[in-house]
């Protein structure tokens, strides 16, 4: 074999053999990269740093006057968490919610809207750590559009009107954070309210009033700015003198303790104190 011969038979082993180098490395790539797809673990290790290590479903009991303003941050936790969903919110009164919570309903995490009630809670042992206050709401008078009464204060709600009948009123029931504080508020006034219904939950109060059921109702700020359009508020000289601080806690039963701590966490949050002050909430 000439030396022109043995060179080119060289170049083309060096081609051959970079070329089965190449292959071998591609077919290394993809196994990996199947790999990787195979194994869930290698995901997570590729995902932004906190945004995978919850999963499961979260299940959340709050006060009904929280309604809105949990769902956008139920939203909110979801983004961050994208493996963990959590479940439509419980909305009620809080002693009502504190009652289902005592009698062995299952939920991860507590929101109240008063501290009472989420001592009641605590007292039968169902508070997993501490719980933290992450808002605070007064009440207002909340009216038909135009306010045709021209209730203007808390006297208005016993005056007699033009056709010689006090506005038709309902309240919260006393057992209820809305109830309690509206209590609070006339005893402060001096004097007593006959409503025509005390209701369970602060939705309900709104509801009435929002369908002309009733001429007013005592519900939140919260509430009424909610509602928009639909009804008027009116303000409640001294309304601060009964501020209703709501508290939050996961709960020893949780199913998911992990994500409950982190919800609790995230409520307490400056984020999450930005969501709540978009719905009308204060500092608590």
């Amino acid at each position: 074999m000439t030396r022109a011969s043995r060179g080119r038979a060289a170049s083309a082993a060096a081609i051959a053999a970079a070329i089965a180098a190449a292959s071998a490395a591609l077919v290394l790539a993809l196994t990996g990269c199947a790999a990787a797809e195979r194994d869930p673990a290698a995901s997570v290790q590729n995902e932004p740093a906190g945004t995978a290590e919850l999963e499961g479903r979260l299940t959340v009991f709050a006060a009904a006057s929280l309604i809105g303003a949990f769902d956008e941050l139920a939203t909110r936790f979801e983004q961050l968490h994208p493996r963990l969903e959590v479940a439509p919110i419980t909305y009620d009164g809080s002693s009502v919610l504190a009652t289902q919570l005592i009698e062995g309903a299952p939920a991860d995490v507590f929101a109240s809207a008063d501290e009472r009630n989420l001592a009641t809670v605590a007292a039968e042992g169902l508070i997993a750590g501490e719980s933290g206050a992450f808002a605070a709401n007064v009440l207002e008078i909340a009216v038909q559009p135009g306010n045709p009464l021209g209730i203007e204060s808390l006297d208005d709600l016993v005056e007699t009107t033009a056709s010689g009948a006090a506005p038709i009123v309902v309240t919260c029931a006393p057992e209820v954070p809305c109830g309690t504080a509206s209590a609070a508020l006339l005893d402060r006034a001096g004097f007593e309210l006959a409503p025509a219904s005390e209701e369970q939950n602060v939705g309900a109060v709104l509801s009435k009033v929002r369908a002309g059921e009733a001429d007013a109702g005592l519900v939140y700020v919260t509430d009424v700015q909610a509602a928009g359009a639909e009804v008027e508020g009116v303000e409640i000289e001294g309304a601060d003198a009964a501020t209703n601080v709501y508290p939050i806690a996961a709960l020893t039963g949780s199913a998911n303790p992990e994500a409950a701590a982190a919800f609790v966490e995230f409520v307490r949050s400056p984020e999450g104190a930005e969501v709540l002050a978009s719905f009308g909430f204060g500092a608590p």
